[in-house]
């Protein structure tokens, strides 16, 4: 069965980390492009960052602006993951974030900020930024 699975999502105060991961089965993550979304309530999925696959040694990665310098995509390929570090975490950054992933790019080194590159998607984990 093709699934993806996040986790690591949970409530933070302002300024704080969380590390998300996004976990497949029946994919090996590292043959395709990723992406992280975010869904605030009552708002549309927006994309916040998307990782290429490592087909070669150095890994394209592109951010939302609104995310640069404080998240970082990256992957573990021995553990089948993709994380999304969330670093000086406002409460903007609210929302339910999905890892989604686009079979069609099958070692396709580049990605796009755009839900509609990605068929698949997970079910997402909350995170909320509050005092």
């Amino acid at each position: 069965q093709l699934q993806l699975v996040e986790s690591g999502g949970g409530l933070v105060q302002p300024g704080g980390s969380l590390r998300l991961s996004c976990a497949a089965s029946g994919f090996t993550l590292k043959d395709y492009p990723i992406a992280w979304f975010r869904q605030a309530p009552g708002q549309a999925r927006e994309a916040i960052s998307c990782i290429g696959s490592s087909e070669i040694s150095t890994t394209y990665t592109a951010y939302a602006d609104s995310v640069k310098g404080r998240f970082t995509i990256s992957r573990d390929n021995a553990k089948n993951l993709v994380y999304l570090q969330m670093n000086n975490l406002s409460p903007e950054d609210t929302g339910v974030f999905h890892c989604a992933l686009n079979r069609a790019g099958w070692r396709q080194t580049t990605c796009r900020l755009s839900p509609d590159y990605y068929a698949y998607w997970g079910q997402g984990t909350p995170v909320t930024v509050s005092s």
